[in-house]
């Protein structure tokens, strides 16, 4: 079990994150960005997996600037409650608060941030806008597609479900052909397959998303 402590960004903002550690030395760290549903019980959880895996995770509480200690479920108010929250921060304010939480990770080692849907876009900027990152690792980044121009500066690796909803197979392609460099994998999935608690998480294909992503990190962290 982790606990949670407090970061500041570099406008002086502070904010929230839950650390999990491992009980010997860190192999890295790791920034574990949350989806629309802030730091709730399951990134917690995948914090607790990766300090388990022997990395200590960070996961920035980034709704703080609107409403300190969202931690929501997966219903359809859930989501509905989440998207607001959302569309009163801006990608710079979002940005910087990943900022301190890589600043916060840099302790444990080399750092990469891993992100699931609003963070699965978040760590695809990291790697072209943030420092202090060696790596990142997009799970279904649905605003990826908007910043095609930007150019990672640091191994990324990217995974998609390609009965995701939310992000096209044309979009898919769109990056794949933008971005030449980052390796895309494409699972027979939907939408937030990752997560074991929503209905459309996919265990085989999360494992294998898992797996690429646990061999990515061993290469480029520890």
């Amino acid at each position: 079990m982790g606990q949670m402590v407090s970061l500041k960004a570099k406008d002086g903002h502070k904010l929230g994150a839950y650390v999990a550690t491992p009980k010997d030395k860190p192999k890295g760290g790791l920034v574990i960005i949350q989806e629309i549903f802030g730091v709730n019980h399951h990134i917690k959880s995948v914090c607790d997996r990766y300090a388990a895996l022997g990395y200590a995770a960070v996961a920035p509480a980034l709704f703080d600037r609107v409403q300190p200690d969202v931690s929501l479920g997966y219903e359809p108010k859930d989501i509905e409650q989440g998207r607001a929250i959302r569309m009163k921060l801006s990608l710079d304010n979002m940005l910087d608060d990943t900022q301190a939480a890589i600043d916060h990770a840099k302790q444990f080692g080399k750092v990469a941030v891993i992100g699931y849907c609003l963070g699965g876009s978040l760590a695809f900027l990291a790697a072209t806008r943030l420092s202090g990152v060696a790596a990142t690792v997009g799970y279904y980044g649905g605003m990826i597609v908007q910043h095609l121009e930007e150019k990672p500066k640091v191994p990324v690796i990217l995974h998609f479900g390609e009965t995701d909803q939310s992000i096209p197979m044309a979009d898919v392609e769109k990056i794949k052909k933008a971005q030449p460099g980052v390796p895309i994998y494409v699972y027979a999935a939907g939408h937030g397959f990752s997560c074991d608690e929503r209905g459309a998480y996919n265990a085989a294909a999360a494992k294998l998303a898992l797996d690429r992503t646990t061999a990515f990190l061993k290469q480029h962290v520890g």
